[in-house]
């Protein structure tokens, strides 16, 4: 307490001292710090000067500087995990600087260089010298593990999960919470949605090769961008500062996924060169082909009957065949300009193409108002003249571009006591489909055919994830491809997603040196200016001639879950469609009307200030501060109305479906002051403690402001409507966080964190019936639209622990140990009063390594768990979608044959992990979405030169 009093003291002088420049120091001390072999330079190792209590941390170029030292003699010690303290003695000029060069890691050739130790080592480093609760995954690490993308890198770390798509993960939660309430950066430039509908950004777009590190920051400070909940994560790609000599990698492997059977490439090739002491290029490009396979099962609208039984009216089998491939660049051009100047500019160029091929079996069951129950888990359909049975046969060739663009141009001048950044940056993500069928439907309708059986079904619930299903009657005709006619061709003639955003930002410092400690007065100024908008235009055709059958494009299934023949061929239906179009009549006016829903365009301007006050000294490091964000949107959107002919319309009755389109404009402004304080005490070497409390805010997605009002009136004059919200307010939160951290003498760490946040305005999607009516003026019958909950708590708490146990006699000392986990209750409540967990929320995620490396052998397996969650709300709780927990097991091995030369296999989903998402209906899981992926195996080779 004592101590805490003293200090709070020093920063009240250091404070009333700021116009008062000191007399009496005059020399300085600019030093760095490397490995052993002098190939790395070395980020966040903790420098001090032991007779002053001034302590800093070096930069990525391994670089440190202590401004305003009094002339003398001083000893200076540098710690960094895993490797032994190093001390000098250095002699500081009453004016001038002297340049110590500090290298770590003694007769452990490459201990911090390469490796799971080195990355170990790096990680823990910059986590302990960070100003705020972080977690680090540095180049090493995210090579270690059989991750495909930065999204499955991140894993890793305390707190994260992800959500999967076809089991190749996308989106980051941090602390269980939603994406959306996570930013994203790329070399300090914000990265902008490809996708038209969600701000945040699915990850699975940037390939892991490109990335130098990735920190995830769970607190903020003033200088940081305000709008996260969960964290900010930032990616940096390699710089040629980051190393002390050149480097030039390449990379050859080949992928295997057991149910695609086929083998795919991946080529990579890196380098890091300096033309000279003070200029340098680094960069890199990689490319990933990835083929396989999922068989998926999904039922919707259950219900229960009079008498209590549970039945789905409609059920689908789809059988997934995906070619991905992705292609990643980035060059960086660092310049010493001076010897108080660094600029840099960095660019990253990122394309993932997804091409999806899905056959689809769908059993529309909803025109039946009985059904029997056999005994056991058999479900059974008949059909009749008054009960019908629709069976759906569909093939959707779709085939969709992502980029990601970024580049920036920054600098900073470190003129003694004032130290300056700025930089500008320009990113562009966008997202396109040009003419996919997407689908081409066949279906019939089975009713009572003549004098024979009645067409029946039954299903099979024993599995009630996997339902199978067996015709008990009519099988000749349910199995004749000649019998389905076409029923329509989708065709997504334009889909065109762009997110793009300026930005410019300056920050301006000025360093106070005290006699225990150094105090910082910063601020600064940012302004970003982004657009998002979505084009989308898509045409319906029906066979003018009456002949096309699913007969002319047959295929072949591989599905495995169920038989589902036939099916239609991958590719002919598309060849069919366009060998053939003037055999097709287009559907104008439900083009009209689909096209035009989706169209929107969203403006937002954020401008920005902060100012803060730095106290660094032995013990302490304190940040507090106030940033204000002001947040400008101009939105463009239109009411589409599809009136069928029958209904009411301007007081007549119509004789002809109509589509009205009204476009529509809104503006609207808002100002935030977002204060928060950050505290960082280290008692005695190597043990950390950390507080932290600041305001945030994350904006809506774009896509949900936009006023895109959908409504689809019959000839009953009711009306279902699909709604955006430009009313919706911004999350705003309150945050707490503490956390303890113990550095081990080696190469390890043991931290706890806890946090809470008191969330406002939470958005989720809203099912509203007639008695909601009306909204924005447009009346309604049934509608969906994203509406603010009232209040929200989040509470939770992480622990991990990663230990070298190099203690252990051989051959037991290379084994390497990491784990974590994490609790979060993350609950709220809507407008209506009722309580629900926050969508994506899981309550435990745990992830557990261990590793093996001695000599020229590192074996690793990882085990990553995450707890079930909301995925979507329903109108009540039992039609509330959840998806359930998953536990996958990743395996590499990697062999050193040479200096040059390693070697490497890597096995992903291990377990055969499936996906799963079901509704609580009737006191059980009723299945809604199931998946199966199977595993993939790596194996290649990286050359070094």
């Amino acid at each position: 307490m004592l101590s805490s009093i003293r200090n709070t003291l020093a920063i009240g002088t250091a404070a009333a001292a700021i116009l008062a420049a000191p007399a009496a120091w005059a020399g300085t001390i600019e030093g760095s710090v490397v490995d052993d072999t002098g190939t790395r330079a070395l980020q966040s190792a903790q420098v001090r000067i032991l007779e002053l209590d001034r302590v800093a941390s070096t930069m990525r170029d391994g670089a440190f500087r202590f401004v305003d030292v009094p002339g003398g003699t001083y000893t200076v010690e540098v710690r960094y995990v895993g490797a032994e303290p190093e001390t000098q003695t250095v002699t500081v000029p009453e004016t001038g600087t002297v340049r110590p060069m500090f290298t770590l890691g003694g007769s452990a050739q490459n201990i911090l260089v390469i490796g799971q130790l080195a990355n170990q080592a790096s990680a823990l480093s910059r986590k302990r010298e960070g100003d705020g609760v972080s977690s680090v995954l540095t180049r090493d690490a995210i090579g270690q593990f059989p991750d495909q993308n930065v999204a499955e890198s991140l894993r890793r770390l305390p707190g994260l999960n992800i959500l999967n798509d076809q089991g190749e993960g996308r989106f980051v939660s941090v602390r269980g919470l939603s994406p959306n309430l996570n930013s994203s950066s790329i070399n300090g430039a914000r990265i902008p949605a490809p996708e038209s509908d969600t701000r945040s950004v699915a990850l699975d777009v940037i390939s892991s090769d490109q990335i130098e590190s990735i920190e995830v920051k769970k607190s903020l400070t003033p200088d940081m961008d305000a709008d996260t909940i969960g964290a900010s994560i930032e990616i940096n790609t390699v710089s040629a500062f980051d190393r002390k000599r050149d480097l030039y990698t390449a990379r050859v492997e080949g992928s295997y996924n057991r149910l695609a059977d086929t083998l795919t490439p991946k080529l990579g090739f890196d380098f890091s060169t300096k033309l000279s002491d003070d200029f340098g290029i680094a960069g890199g490009v990689s490319y990933y082909k990835r083929k396989f396979e999922t068989d998926n099962v999904e039922a919707e609208d259950w219900k229960l009957d009079d008498d209590g039984n549970a039945l789905f009216e409609e059920i689908q089998y789809r059988d997934y065949d995906v070619e991905r491939e992705r292609l990643s660049a980035s060059l960086s051009f660092d310049w010493r300009a001076s010897d108080t100047t660094e600029l840099y500019l960095r660019g990253l160029y990122s394309q993932f193409d997804d091409h999806e091929f899905r056959r689809r079996l769908t059993f529309d069951l909803g025109d039946f108002d009985t059904v029997s129950f056999g005994g056991g888990n058999a479900l059974g359909f008949t059909a009749s003249d008054d009960a019908e049975i629709q069976v759906e046969r569909d093939i959707k060739d779709r085939a969709e571009s992502q980029k990601i663009r970024s580049i920036v141009l920054g600098g900073e001048t470190d003129a003694g006591d004032w130290r300056f950044e700025y930089a500008g940056s320009y990113a562009r993500s966008t997202e396109r489909e040009n003419d996919s069928i997407d689908p081409t439907t066949f279906d019939r309708d089975f009713a009572t055919e003549g004098d024979g059986d009645n067409f029946g079904l039954v299903f099979d619930l024993t599995n009630p994830r996997i339902p199978t299903f067996t015709v008990d009657a009519r099988a000749d005709l349910f199995a004749d491809p000649a019998q389905y006619a076409l029923n329509d061709v989708e065709v997504t003639r334009l889909s065109a997603s762009q997110d793009e955003e300026f930005a410019l930002w300056a920050d301006i410092g000025r360093t106070f040196a005290l006699a225990s400690g150094d105090f910082t007065v910063q601020a600064g100024a940012k302004a970003r200016w982004r657009e998002k908008s979505y084009d989308f235009n898509v045409q319906f055709y029906e066979d003018a001639t009456g002949e096309y059958t699913l007969a002319d494009v047959l295929g072949r299934s591989t599905y495995r879950l169920q038989g589902i023949d036939p099916v239609a061929d991958f590719t002919a239906p598309t060849r069919y469609f366009f060998d053939n179009f003037g055999d097709f009549e287009l559907q104008e006016i439900d083009s009209t009307f689909d096209s035009a829903v989706e169209d929107y365009v969203n403006k937002e301007d954020v401008y920005a200030g902060y100012a803060l006050g730095r106290w660094d000294s032995e013990t302490w490091r304190i940040i507090a501060g106030v940033r204000m964000e002001h947040t400008r949107n101009d939105i463009s959107a239109n009411l589409t109305e599809l009136i069928e002919e029958g209904a009411e319309y301007d007081g007549a009755v119509l004789d002809d479906d109509i589509v009205v389109i009204t476009p529509n404009r809104f503006e609207r402004d808002y100002t935030d002051w977002l204060p928060s304080v950050n505290m960082r005490y280290e008692p005695v070497r190597n043990l950390v403690f950390r507080a932290a409390g600041y305001k945030s805010l994350v904006r809506p997605n774009l896509a949900d402001l936009a006023p895109r009002f959908i409504v689809e009136e019959n000839d009953d004059n009711e009306r279902e409507g699909e709604f955006g919200n430009p009313g919706l307010r911004p999350y705003k939160a309150w945050n707490l966080d503490a956390a303890a951290e113990y550095y081990f003498t080696g190469n390890g760490a043991i931290t706890a964190n806890v946090f809470y946040k008191d969330v406002k305005n939470f958005i989720v999607d809203r099912q509203l019936n007639e008695e909601d009516s009306p909204y924005s003026g447009i009346d309604f019958t049934e509608a969906v639209v994203p509406v603010n909950g009232r209040s929200a708590t989040v509470f939770g708490a992480e622990f991990g622990f990663s230990s070298a146990l190099a203690f252990l006699p051989a051959p037991l000392d290379g084994l390497v140990v990491q784990a974590n986990y994490t609790y979060t209750d993350a609950q709220g409540t809507l407008d209506d009063g009722r309580e629900i967990p926050l969508p994506t929320a899981s309550k435990h995620t745990f992830n557990a390594v261990l590793g093996y490396e001695k000599g020229p052998v590192s074996l690793r397996v990882a085990g990553t768990f995450r707890d079930k969650y909301l995925d979507e709300l329903g109108s009540e709780a039992e039609e509330d979608r959840y998806v359930d927990d998953l536990f996958q097991i990743d395996a590499s091995a990697r062999y050193r044959l040479t200096r040059q030369i390693q070697l490497y296999w890597e096995w992903v989903n291990a377990n055969d992990a499936d996906f799963f998402a079901y509704q609580n209906l009737g006191g059980a899981r009723r299945l809604l979405q199931y998946e199966e992926y199977d595993w993939t195996m790596k194996f290649g080779a990286r050359f070094n030169f």
